[in-house]
């Protein structure tokens, strides 16, 4: 086994590699043990092309983004960065968001109603699928 310290003053960050074993082969960290800015997001209002890849790690966003919104300070964001972010997940996937989203927190949709009202009349039809 190969070994690489880099020394950072206080910090030292060990990395260490298995002889045969090549990067393709070690496993990348799942998507639900990543760590998601969505403050970054929120500010960009874009998600990275191929970030959401399948159905279940969008469900897995949004589950995530749900308490996200919902456990940071009020201000730490605004409906129209929330909107432009949620208009890039595919429709079912927003109608899932605002499912989730009453199922968490079914007081909270008040705060939402615009933002939830403006989606599902685009959606009507996906509502009794």
């Amino acid at each position: 086994m190969s070994s690489t310290v880099l020394d950072y003053g206080v910090l030292a960050i060990g990395f260490w590699s298995t002889p045969g074993v090549t990067s393709h082969q070690q496993q990348a960290v799942p998507f639900a043990a990543q760590s998601i800015p969505f403050d970054e997001f929120l500010a960009s209002g874009k998600l990275p092309d191929g970030y959401l890849n399948s159905e279940y790690v969008a469900q897995q966003f949004v589950e995530r983004l749900v308490h996200y919104i919902l456990s940071v300070p009020s201000g730490s964001y605004s409906m129209a960065q929330l909107s432009q972010l949620l208009e890039q997940l595919d429709p079912r996937t927003q109608v899932f968001f605002f499912k989730r989203l009453k199922e968490t927190s079914p007081d909270c949709l008040k705060d939402f109603a615009s933002l939830y009202y403006g989606f599902m009349s685009e959606f009507h039809s996906l509502l009794f699928t």
